[in-house]
């Protein structure tokens, strides 16, 4: 491994996590086979939030498996907003992405994002509007319609997935952001009143093959 590409990464991929110890192993070795045939320099930062099972375990062992990996912990549950916000304070790629933890958000659509932020964009969200009920029960898919439908009136914007937190910006980004409680769900929003642009591509939602919705 090149380890100036652990020290300066193109890509940190920045992941909540509350009680996803099933699902790190399989989400790091999705991530591989995505950066690591292209040769994306990438960073995984795996935030424990306050996890009850074995995941801050999970993360040592990936940890010490992978120099590309690291990990934070928070000795309490924060909530997905500050376990977020932490990931992308300590991420040093050029690029910054998050995701979820639980596979639901396909590691293949990594080279997706990348392009559209090749191509000039400040930020890349993705929108599960296309599969959304590929991945998930009808009540969920018609709550998050409903809850998209009522942010955008507020905001007068036009994001068609505002829940889906699988997004990438470019470094600069990160450093207007103020998050707190709950406003990851608005980060388009909140950059694009600082002057970035941001655009919307369609991304998988796989069924989650361990565990329950933690966030």
């Amino acid at each position: 491994m090149n380890l100036e590409s652990v020290s300066r990464p193109v890509l940190s991929i920045c992941v909540p996590v509350y009680n996803e110890a099933e699902n790190l192993p399989l989400l790091h070795e999705a991530i591989a086979r995505v950066v690591d045939p292209i040769g994306l320099a990438t960073e995984l930062l795996l935030v424990d939030d306050g996890s009850k099972d074995d995941s801050w375990k999970q993360i040592q062992a990936l940890v010490e498996k992978d120099p590309r990996v690291r990990g934070i912990k928070f000795m309490h549950n924060c909530g997905e907003t500050a376990a977020s916000d932490a990931g992308m304070r300590h991420a040093r790629g050029k690029y910054v992405m998050t995701m979820d933890a639980d596979l639901q958000n396909d590691p293949v659509d990594i080279p997706k994002f990348i392009e559209a932020l090749n191509q000039g964009w400040d930020c890349v969200c993705g929108t599960r509007v296309a599969n959304r009920g590929k991945g998930d029960k009808f009540i969920r898919v018609a709550s998050s319609r409903i809850a998209n439908w009522v942010r955008n009136k507020l905001s007068k914007e036009t994001i068609s997935d505002a829940g889906c937190t699988y997004r990438a910006f470019k470094r600069e980004c990160v450093d207007k952001l103020k998050l707190y409680r709950g406003l990851h769900r608005f980060i388009p929003t909140l950059l694009k009143m600082e002057g970035f642009t941001v655009t919307e591509i369609s991304v998988s939602n796989n069924p989650r093959i361990h565990g329950e919705s933690k966030y």
